[in-house]
């Protein structure tokens, strides 16, 4: 005879208790390459259509400032059409990489503190020995040029942190994973380093590291938070604390210091030369001390923003009661009702009195 059994194989979870929607890596990656491409595409028309401005309406010194406006207006257009492709449906604040949250200020203010910290430390040691030149220019449109060239820092470095480390970084992570994307993002920026044509004298392989470990420094913002804020505000930090507050060439570019000129002496691996601080071997060392104390000081955002969310979900496991047991179920209630004549009925015992002693006793 055949056993019955005991217990139901629960039926599999319905779909909509499966997670999140997911999505093929060979996608994502493409989007990547897509968005890298675009970012390419859109600072070259930003050069040309803002050089034809400037010089159509005589805006020499604007047209820094109209390039990076142009360069984030055709980022945020392209990296929309891009999610609208890909149909995704989360806001577009998310997808670039800026979720509104409350320590979305904090988060930008610590970002800066790192990004002053790091320019700080490799001019001080400069500074001590003396070896800085500086030259101030405190006319009026000197304080004008000094703004003006905040906000275009501002919006360039957001530009440039929204294209890479934003809708482009989250892309690759989801094609390779966290650790394979950061080491993608670290090569392209050394590969990127490497064809950029720098002064005669710059170390460029000390330039290169310093490129590198400042992509990866930028990567490790991005995975303690999942924020661009973080990374924003110490990218912009850093350049404008080294291009206009100090007067130090930035990338071999000195247009941003108005206010303040230095000409740095003394070696190339605290100096960096004519390229600034970013070729200094010093600042490999600064940027190492940074990435451990950055990660020490964002474990209460790695743990508010990075780990998923427990979501409380479940199907039905109701387990049916064996056959045999329901059978004899169904049979006693088809039994004949019992007479309540032939139950036996236990009644309370009636109250008893103290009992009294007689008096004989």
């Amino acid at each position: 005879m055949q056993a019955t059994p005991t217990t139901a194989v629960p039926p599999p979870p319905p779909p909509a208790f499966t997670g999140v929607r997911q999505r093929s890596r060979s996608l994502q990656f493409a989007l990547f390459l897509a968005a890298m491409v675009w970012f390419l595409c859109a600072r070259l028309l930003s050069e040309s259509a803002a050089s034809g401005i400037a010089l159509r309406f005589d805006l020499g010194d604007e047209r820094p400032l109209l390039e990076a406006l142009f360069v984030l207006f055709l980022v945020i257009c392209g990296f929309s059409l891009l999610r609208a492709i890909e149909r995704r449906r989360a806001p577009l604040r998310l997808t670039l990489g800026l979720p509104r949250r409350p320590t979305s200020r904090r988060e930008w203010a610590l970002g800066a503190a790192f990004g002053w910290g790091l320019a700080v430390a490799s001019v001080l040691p400069i500074a001590l020995a003396r070896t800085l030149s500086v030259h101030l220019w405190t006319s009026e449109r000197a304080f004008e040029l000094l703004a003006l060239s905040l906000v275009t820092l501002a919006v360039a470095t957001l530009a440039h942190t929204l294209a890479i480390y934003g809708y482009g970084f989250q892309r690759l992570i989801e094609a390779t994973g966290p650790v394979r994307a950061t080491l993608i993002i670290v090569s392209l920026a050394a590969i990127h380093a490497g064809i950029t044509p720098s002064a005669y004298g710059t170390p460029d392989g000390t330039r290169i590291l310093v490129e590198m470990l400042s992509s990866l420094l930028i990567c490790i913002c991005w995975l303690r938070t999942h924020g661009l804020w973080l990374g924003w505000g110490l990218h912009f930090a850093w350049a404008a604390s080294t291009g206009v507050l100090f007067g130090l060439p930035l990338g071999g570019d000195v247009s941003f210091s108005s206010v303040v000129d230095t000409r740095a002496g003394g070696p190339l691996w605290l100096t960096g030369g004519s390229y600034g601080p970013a070729a200094a071997a010093f600042s490999i060392l600064l940027i190492v001390g940074a990435i451990s104390l950055l990660v020490r000081v964002t474990t209460d955002y790695a743990w508010n923003y990075t780990h998923p969310p427990i979501i409380p979900a479940g199907y039905d496991v109701t387990i049916p009661p064996p056959a045999a047991h329901v059978a004899m179920e169904q049979a006693a209630l088809a039994a004949e009702p019992v007479n309540p004549a032939s139950l036996v009925q236990i009644l309370p015992a009636a109250p008893q009195g103290p009992i009294r002693s007689s008096p004989t006793e």
